[in-house]
């Protein structure tokens, strides 16, 4: 039994988020080969049933069975990881160099790294997805990071390129460079130089640092063949916006037909909004992952050389600028559309007020022509059933004086009795209406 209170079902979930992914250890030389591939549409059942062929092929027992989004495992001649990401899965292959390598020996040294190449080259093409990245990271023992030494192995490994070199760390421990070029393999080549007594968990970490940089550059990227593709669609519905609202303000059109025109104008950016703003996010958050990045490697430049951090974030910053600017230009159309579609049907409410406010001053007219009629009919009704009151009682002093039940005049008697008739059918009336008024 535990003395805690119970755990919440996620408390070992987060817990073990820090966990999820660990970085590798590099010893010093080696070749830290990564490939990453779009999964969009990709199942995670696919890539592990082809990790299964990769494990059987290898004579390994460990097999896929538990993994979440993260397994790794050793071969005989290389540490081997799989890590699936959001819209991303990454394969990286870390495998030792011969002690004691020549640095200047360029060629040489790539023969030897060929290795991974050839024993993976066949199952790395069958890998499911596209591939956005494949980085290949040749880490060389050198205690000499002099900028001499620097600027003389990068015409010796990038030879007539333009090469981005920089000191990474606080002290300066290792000395990176590369050329940001896919070369004839579709690989892109970095070089990283640290002393042999370098620890293997400060070579994993910066090696990743540098895989990650490029990965999330590219990821990035994918953001803006979009935001080109929507500049002219935008444009139009721009366009089609301004129109409408000339319509508008000049009122020559039907209201019903604007109505329908900024409610299709609207359904079609929201159709756009929907479709298209979980790139630009993702773009946002990716560039800012890919900036982070940058940080942690804490670069120092060697005089007159670019640094990775300096070459990225500027060639980078007008495609993001690009990006969010459409980003933004598609949150402002549809806000003027809202607008605009607002100020129409508030014209519109205007409009009905005045019209409601019309017809029930015809209705308050027809009321009172009604009351005054009906007054008049109430007039008449009054001197009708009097006239009926007053006419039976002469039929009934008839009677009376034929009988010798009376003695005055029939006629006399229906004459005195019209006052005292009028008067009470007038009363009786009112007394109804009140009765009325009240109920």
């Amino acid at each position: 039994m535990t003395w805690l209170p119970p755990e919440t079902s996620l408390r070992r979930v987060l817990h073990d988020e820090v966990h999820a992914r660990p970085v590798g250890l590099v010893t010093c030389p080696a070749v830290v080969f990564c490939l990453a591939v779009l999964n969009h549409d990709i199942a995670r059942a696919d890539e592990l049933a082809h990790l299964n062929k990769l494990l059987t092929s290898e004579g390994i027992d460990q097999g896929t069975q538990g993994a979440g989004q993260f397994l790794s495992f050793k071969l005989s001649w290389c540490e081997f990881k799989w890590e699936r990401h959001t819209e991303f899965t990454r394969y990286t292959v870390v495998m030792p160099l011969p002690p004691n390598p020549q640095v200047l020996a360029a060629e040489e040294l790539r023969g030897q790294s060929q290795l991974y190449k050839e024993r993976l080259g066949h199952w790395l093409g069958a890998v499911p997805g596209q591939t956005i990245a494949a980085i290949e990271i040749t880490v060389l023992p050198e205690k000499n990071l002099s900028p001499e030494v620097a600027l003389a192995l990068a015409d010796v490994w990038y030879p007539n390129r333009v090469v981005m070199t920089s000191y990474l760390g606080n002290q300066s421990h290792s000395l990176v460079m590369t050329d940001f070029q896919v070369n004839d393999d579709g690989t892109e080549r970095i070089l990283l130089l640290t002393d042999k007594h370098t620890s293997p968990a400060r070579v994993g970490r910066t090696a990743q640092r540098l895989m990650e940089v490029e990965i999330y550059r590219l990821v990035a990227l994918l953001g803006l063949p979009l935001a080109k593709q929507l500049s002219s669609e935008l444009s139009e519905a721009e366009h089609q916006l301004a129109i409408t609202a000339r319509e508008v303000e000049g009122g020559q059109q039907a209201d019903q037909n604007l109505l329908n025109d900024l409610a299709h104008l609207s359904a079609h950016v929201e159709r756009i909004h929907a479709d298209h703003s979980f790139r630009f996010s993702a773009t946002h958050a990716y560039h800012e992952i890919m900036r982070q990045r940058i940080n942690e490697l804490r670069e120092t430049p060697l005089p007159g050389v670019q640094t990775i951090g300096e070459f990225m974030l500027r060639r980078v910053a007008p495609a993001m600028a690009t990006v969010s600017a459409t980003a933004k230009r598609l949150d402002s159309l549809s806000e003027r559309v809202s607008r605009a579609s607002d100020l129409l049907r508030t014209r519109v409410d205007i409009v009905t007020e005045k019209q409601n406010q019309q017809l029930l001053e015809k209705l308050t007219r027809g009321q009172d022509l009604q009351l005054k009629l009906q007054q008049t009919v109430e007039g008449l009704s009054i001197a009708a059933i009097s006239y009926y009151v007053v006419s039976l009682t002469h039929y009934l002093a008839k009677a009376a004086h034929s009988g010798g039940l009376m003695q005055a005049s029939p006629d006399l008697v229906a004459g005195l009795s019209i006052a005292p008739t009028v008067a009470a059918v007038w009363w009786l009336i009112r007394r109804v209406h009140r009765a009325i008024r009240l109920n």
